[in-house]
């Protein structure tokens, strides 16, 4: 059970993350944030808007593979 709930925990942190990365890329390829290169470097780092948007696209893939443990908890139950 203790797996369960921080396999939980954790794939509803990176979920977070993934879409604030999502979200991030593309107000800054959207340039609503200010001058792209300024905004990137200080939040991103060195990076591109692909990157950080492919960043977050890989981070919600892992959310959703790491939200399988709720199967452990049905299987659990039952």
């Amino acid at each position: 059970m203790l797996f369960t709930n921080l396999g939980r925990i954790v794939a509803f942190l990176a979920l977070l993350s993934g879409i604030l990365h999502v979200a991030g890329g593309l107000m800054i390829a959207a340039g609503v944030l200010g001058p792209e290169q300024a905004v990137l470097a200080r939040y991103f780092g060195k990076s591109t808007t692909g990157a950080v948007i492919d960043r977050g696209l890989y981070a919600i893939l892992f959310a959703i593979t790491l939200g399988m443990t709720e199967i452990s908890r049905s299987v659990r139950k039952t």
